[in-house]
């Protein structure tokens, strides 16, 4: 079987890297092994295991609560937001909401049904790496980080609007 590659950013440059985590689906059994990223449901209720099994990760499906994995912040080092299909938006929020309202600082990674034409908008909302749907070549991929040059909007990156970034700048002058 081939190995899994992602991608990564890495100082602020998507590179594509392998995949080190084993992905733990829903209702499977997790054996403790470290380098597993496991369901949040599993996750909780197991957290007194999580410590011996360092690292690990936690994966949120869109019906998750983010701020669930709260708790889990100290334990887990990589959380992964699930995109069951492409039209579902939810992970975009719920991103946003463990970068901006938890100060979750560790990898965000997006996992599932995740396309290229996604990435630029994905890393906007916080997510730094990437787990393409398995069809996908994630060398091709990269180049859509870069599509746009600038966004109107504020968000994670950048978090003001582009008419504020403006201001500041004519104001240093």
């Amino acid at each position: 079987m081939p190995e899994r590659r992602i991608i990564r950013l890495i100082g602020g440059a998507g590179q594509v890297v392998a995949d080190g985590w084993q992905l733990i689906e829903d209702g499977a059994t997790w054996n403790g092994a470290p380098g597993a990223l496991i369901p949040l449901a599993t996750a909780l209720a197991q957290a007194d295991r999580l410590a011996q099994s360092s690292p690990l990760g936690v994966w949120l499906s869109p019906g998750d609560e983010p701020a669930q994995v709260v708790a889990l912040f100290d334990s887990i080092a990589l959380i992964a937001v699930q995109f069951p299909k492409f039209g579902d938006g939810r992970g975009y929020s719920t991103a946003a909401l463990l970068r901006n309202r938890y100060g979750w600082r560790g990898e965000l990674r997006a996992i599932g049904d995740v396309l290229r034409d996604q990435l630029f908008f994905m890393k906007r909302v916080g997510f730094d790496s990437f787990a393409l749907r398995a069809d996908r070549n994630p060398d091709e991929a990269l180049a859509s980080l870069a599509d746009f040059s600038d966004s109107y909007q504020g968000s994670v990156d950048p978090a003001l609007p582009a008419f504020r970034r403006i201001d500041a700048f004519t104001q240093a002058e």
